[in-house]
């Protein structure tokens, strides 16, 4: 009986032994397993703060203002950690590979500055409109398609840069409540007509619309009744509104490179338009400037010109063209109006080469009318 006993001591000691011994390696492994996830975590705060002192040397101040400049380095992303220096007010990152705007954007509330021009970025965030302080958005030499209407809560906005983005073709309405946008940049991209709310911009001092498709501009383009320098070079237009005469705080307008006609006549009384550019359209007349006197010469030839002076001739050159051109127009269409009254008069008074004595006939009042219109 002491024996029987004995035995079945040893098999409950043994089980006991054996359970513990189980729930032993299961608690091991347990600490094993969290001790991986440990060491992964711990790994990653590595990384981010070994980013993060990384970002931290690219700070620099200037005029009381924090930037993060980065120039020429491969950035294709930007790392979670960098919301850590929300306080930086100016982002200047160019030439980095970076495929897209983070959308913890939102977190850097005293950003000013944007600047991610020359780069790869494809799309803008929405969450771009939640920076109410910001500025400048420069997003230049990019392969931005589109515009979220979100951007016009960006209500401090006074300059915006998309320039060479080359499918661009068109912005959200809602842009016209960026009531203080002054600066707006859109060359080389694929525009075929202005879009509504640039003309509706309240405050727009300046436009580059150059190196697009545009055939036509607005009627109502006098709308825009701050701005003062329009580049329009390098489209497809064949005439002007008559109402871009009423702009009348224009100062620069250059045309270059279009397939205009005319000038409008109206034009001549732009008093405050200091240079205009018409070069390289294919305008009906053939209007060149009279060189200048010797006398006109005399006193200034032999002196040398300062680069503003150069700027000044070639301003006055693209006015006095504008100038002579109109009136050069408006005495041709004098001369067929003449013409057309001594047709008129010629008919009423009886005469026609088949009258007998009659001094004039057809052949020499077609010859007549040529002569006095080229």
């Amino acid at each position: 009986m002491e024996g029987v006993v004995s035995c079945g001591s040893v098999s409950s000691i043994r089980a006991l032994w054996e359970t513990r011994i189980r729930r032993r390696k299961e608690e091991e492994d347990k600490r094993a397993s969290r001790g991986v996830v440990t060491g992964r975590l711990a790994v990653g705060v590595w990384e981010d703060r070994a980013v993060l002192a990384r970002l931290k040397q690219k700070l620099q101040t200037k005029e009381g203002r924090l930037i993060l400049q980065i120039e020429q380095e491969e950035w294709k992303s930007l790392p979670r950690c960098l919301v850590q220096l929300s306080q930086v007010q100016e982002w200047q990152i160019h030439r980095t590979g970076l495929t897209k705007i983070p959308h913890f954007i939102s977190s850097f509330q005293n950003l000013l500055v944007l600047d991610l021009s020359r780069n790869a970025i494809s799309e803008i965030p929405h969450q771009i409109g939640k920076l109410t302080q910001l500025r400048e958005l420069l997003l230049s030499y990019n392969r931005i398609q589109f515009v979220p209407e979100e951007l016009s809560g960006c209500e401090s906005l006074e300059k915006l840069e998309l320039a060479m983005n080359r499918d661009l073709n068109d912005l959200p309405d809602q842009l016209r409540n960026l009531s203080r946008l002054q600066h707006l940049d859109l060359s080389m991209n694929d525009f075929s007509v202005l879009p509504d709310c640039i003309v509706a911009l309240p405050a727009l001092e300046w436009l580059d619309v150059g190196g697009n498709r545009l055939e036509r501009l607005p009627e109502d383009i006098h709308r825009m009744d701050k701005l003062h320098t329009l580049w329009l070079q390098r489209n497809e237009l064949e005439k002007l509104p008559e109402n871009i005469s009423r702009m009348k705080n224009l100062d620069t307008l250059v045309l270059s490179n279009n397939r205009l006609r005319d000038i409008p006549p109206l034009m001549e009384d732009m008093s405050n338009l200091r240079f205009v550019n018409f070069r390289d359209n294919p305008l009906t007349l053939d209007v060149s400037l009279l060189p200048k006197t010797p006398a006109e010469d005399e006193d200034v030839s032999l002196l040398p010109k300062t680069p503003a002076e150069d700027e000044d001739d070639r301003e006055m050159f693209g006015r006095e063209f504008m100038q002579m051109y109109i009136r050069e127009a408006r005495k041709r269409a004098d001369q067929r109006g003449h013409v057309r009254i001594k047709q008129d008069d010629g008919t009423s008074s009886g005469l026609s080469g088949s009258e007998p004595g009659c001094c004039l006939d057809q052949s020499f009042i077609n010859m007549n009318i040529k002569t006095e219109l080229f």
